[in-house]
């Protein structure tokens, strides 16, 4: 019969109550401390100093996001690789190396996968090219 020992989980009760109490405390705290007076000045949309014009809605390029995508993708790859780094060579002592070797192998094996797919498909060019071999041409007159 096994018994249920909470005491372990004290510590994590204790800092997530710390953690509470702190954020509400320093927002209870900046509500009393701030001034609060509005008026019209306060309330309008501070642009660089100067009054907006217009609406906030602009098209935006999607090659932002797809490039911010891919190298979040491509990002996340180093901070993967480098626990596997720590302990390799304590793999390497208990015959393991070959093991972790592979792994990260094939892990980095996928990620070239990806990058050339996204190389091919033309997503790391900024600015697209057109082929213009099928485009009709348009005939001179003299």
């Amino acid at each position: 019969m096994s018994t249920l020992n909470l005491d372990v989980y004290m510590p994590i009760v204790i800092l997530i109550a710390l953690a509470l109490l702190v954020a509400g405390g320093s927002l209870f705290l900046g509500s009393l401390i701030r001034p609060q007076h509005p008026n019209k000045l306060k309330e309008t949309a501070y642009e660089c100093g100067e009054e907006p014009v217009g609406s906030a809605w602009a098209n935006f390029n999607v090659r932002f996001y797809v490039v911010a995508l891919i190298f979040i993708i491509f990002d996340v790859e180093s901070a993967l690789m480098f626990p596997v780094a720590a302990v390799f060579k304590k793999f390497n002592e208990i015959g393991l190396g070959g093991t972790l070797l592979m792994s990260i192998l094939t892990f980095v094996s996928v990620l070239v996968a990806g990058i050339v797919y996204c190389w091919k498909k033309g997503d790391l060019d900024w600015v697209k090219s057109f082929n213009q071999t099928n485009q009709p041409t348009i005939a001179k007159k003299d």
